[in-house]
């Protein structure tokens, strides 16, 4: 959709959300859906923030693909590989395969991860809470997510009691992932904890920045080897104490250590041309959490992927925890 609104009178300093959704007819989550994947503009900027206020005479535009509409309609697809870890009457744990979007969202309608689940698990769509948005109901059972280029594994909740018991978990900080991460460089310590609040960039609001007012964020980490050739890296193990957007890829960049192959936070992709993994070196590699129907503690862990484990097959034996020789 590609169309443009001049904001009248009777809605000067209104939300940018609201107005939006009453000249479009979209529905707030719809709308909101749009201002994230960065196609609303007033004037020639960018909308970040869904709370910006509009003034009488401001040029709204919306163009790209059109939002997507309620999950009522959201379909199996059995050609999306599911790999399953485990399964019961609650949960459903998955080991995502790298290159999968997780659920339906703007630009992404078909071939996604949830419709693997749906085709399987038709179910899932009828378990939701029945007061549920139409934002849930294109993700149906999905609790956290992973990145595109992330592999590993996720928990899928099988019936409405077990999300909710879930998302508690999760908002708690019961809910333990840890992650495996090649980072470019050595680290000087071996152990570490990155606290730093995540928001939106202004001018680019599916890019996540370290800055004030964010989102509280709290990322730490552990060294598992260091390694000198072909390039300086550090492998890590990272631990979400929090679950934001983009959150180790961001926080490891910040603190002057980008993932390796991460093209949208790291340097240039000359800096790790030796090491192409073809997509971020990050792997949800362990999952802990208190099982909704048993109430015991449950853990489940995934080795890295064949695609990961050939980049440090690629790469020198393990260092001592000192600077390499320049």
């Amino acid at each position: 959709m590609d169309e443009e609104w001049q904001v009248p009178g009777a809605l000067d300093g209104e939300r940018v959300d609201r107005v939006l959704s009453l000249v479009t007819g979209l529905s707030r989550r719809e709308v909101n859906e749009l201002i994230d994947a960065g196609q609303v503009t007033v004037g020639s900027r960018t909308v970040s923030s869904r709370s910006r206020r509009v003034r009488t005479g401001e040029r709204l535009g919306v163009s790209g693909p059109a939002p997507s509409r309620s999950g009522s309609d959201l379909a199996g697809d059995a050609s999306v590989s599911v790999p399953i870890v485990w399964v019961d009457d609650d949960v459903i744990v998955v080991d995502k395969p790298a290159g999968l979007v997780v659920h339906p969202g703007a630009g992404n309608r078909s071939g996604t991860f949830v419709q693997g689940l749906l085709a399987r698990f038709p179910e899932l769509a009828a378990a939701l809470d029945p007061e549920a948005d139409s934002g849930a109901r294109d993700r149906p059972g999905i609790v956290h997510r992973l990145d595109k280029g992330t592999s590993g594994l996720m928990v899928v909740a099988r019936s409405a009691d077990a999300r909710q018991a879930l998302v508690r978990q999760l908002a708690r900080h019961q809910v333990d992932r840890e992650y495996s991460t090649l980072v470019a460089g050595w680290l000087e310590s071996d152990a570490g904890l990155v606290d730093a609040p995540l928001g939106r960039g202004e001018s680019d609001p599916t890019r996540i920045r370290v800055q004030t007012g964010g989102r509280a964020a709290r990322t730490r980490y552990e060294v598992q080897a260091r390694h000198a050739e072909p390039v300086p890296t550090t492998l890590l193990r990272c631990r979400l104490e929090t679950g934001r957007t983009h959150q180790i890829r961001v926080h490891l960049a910040s603190i002057g250590h980008p993932v390796i192959g991460d093209d949208r936070y790291g340097p240039s992709r000359r800096s790790w041309a030796p090491l192409p993994p073809g997509r971020p070196f990050l792997h949800a590699a362990e999952l802990s959490f208190d099982h909704p129907g048993t109430g015991r503690r449950v853990h489940f862990s995934s080795p890295l992927p064949d695609d990961l484990q050939g980049v440090l097959r690629s790469i020198s034996p393990p260092e001592q925890p000192n600077e390499p020789e320049r």
